[in-house]
């Protein structure tokens, strides 16, 4: 069976992570009655799974990747996560300001990956 492809493997558990980053950050928004040190606890226990898949994630991928590439990949990555889990988490809408931003944000990744 052929492996995956090595951008395969980097941008999937780039997702993963982000998406253990993303609750571990911010899903403790939704318990306003929890107590910090409880919230924090638990937060680092999420935030344990996203460096499982985090550091695997750029050990593979540099090499293919420069280390400036994957930082892209991952913040644009973390941008798109994140409006989701905003949206259907938080249920807190996207404004067109934000949505602005992130597109912004996003097309700096052209630059990063195009090659002059």
């Amino acid at each position: 069976m052929p492996a995956l492809p090595v951008p395969v493997i980097t941008i999937g558990l780039l997702l993963a992570s982000n998406i253990f980053m993303t609750f571990a950050w911010y899903g403790h928004l939704r318990f306003k009655t929890a107590p910090l040190l409880v919230v924090i606890f638990v937060s680092w226990g999420i935030a344990f799974f996203e460096y499982l898949l985090m550091v695997p994630a750029n050990r593979f991928g540099h090499g293919h990747f420069s280390a400036a590439e994957l930082k892209t990949i991952q913040e644009v990555i973390t941008l798109a996560v994140f409006g989701v889990f905003s949206v259907f988490f938080l249920k807190e809408p996207l404004t067109w300001n934000q949505i602005l931003g992130f597109s912004f944000i996003a097309l700096g990744a052209f630059f990063i990956f195009h090659k002059w």
